[in-house]
């Protein structure tokens, strides 16, 4: 499976890759990931699933209820992608910006191919399954930001999914702020003190 995608190229042998949200396109993360890591190649997907005119990276049934088996399909695909990116731009450092529907594909990517990303930056994920235990994303370094009032990615959520990288032996930070699904001005900070 082939995403439509920006790219921008870089002038060092390093990938970043950006996932949006739902009914956002693939614009909403590249210019940040360009401000900060301005030496990067820069690839966003686009999302190619349609949910009533919003795209996103794979189904769903309902408000945080997966369609499991398209996410595995979509994984998988997605995970050709991003290699496919690696071998053009000759990338030995890869790093995954996602929010929302982004940080989710982002994540079930991660934990299905540990080898694709040394870094990453989940901004209000959602992964409503306890995922299995992934020794090879020991040493990966991840940030994950949200919203304490989030009513589409509850606190307790993100919680277990930052103990269970931290389970895995990941370097996770978890940045939370005081309001609800929207970015703010706060997880823009960490994300520059994290990736710069």
């Amino acid at each position: 499976m082939s995403y439509e995608a920006l790219r921008d190229a870089g002038t060092a042998p390093k990938l970043a890759l950006t996932f949006h949200g739902t009914g956002a396109d693939a614009s909403q993360l590249h210019g940040v990931a360009r401000t900060f890591l301005p030496e990067t190649h820069i690839v966003s997907p686009q999302g190619d699933v349609d949910e009533n005119g919003a795209a996103r990276f794979f189904r769903r049934t309902g408000e945080g209820v997966y369609d499991m088996e398209d996410l595995a399909v979509r994984v998988a695909a997605m995970a050709e992608f991003v290699r496919g990116e690696v071998e053009r731009t000759g990338a030995v450092h890869v790093t995954g910006l996602g929010y929302s529907n982004g940080a989710n594909i982002l994540a079930a990517t991660a934990m299905a191919h540990p080898d694709l990303f040394d870094t990453m930056v989940l901004m209000h994920p959602l992964i409503p399954w306890r995922p299995e235990p992934q020794p090879d994303i020991a040493m990966t370094r991840v940030l994950i930001t949200a919203g304490q009032k989030d009513p589409i990615c509850p606190a307790p959520f993100t919680q277990s999914l930052a103990e269970w990288f931290t389970a895995q032996k990941a370097d996770c930070i978890l940045a939370w702020h005081p309001g609800g699904h929207e970015i703010q001005q706060s997880e823009i900070d960490a994300l520059h003190d994290f990736l710069v």
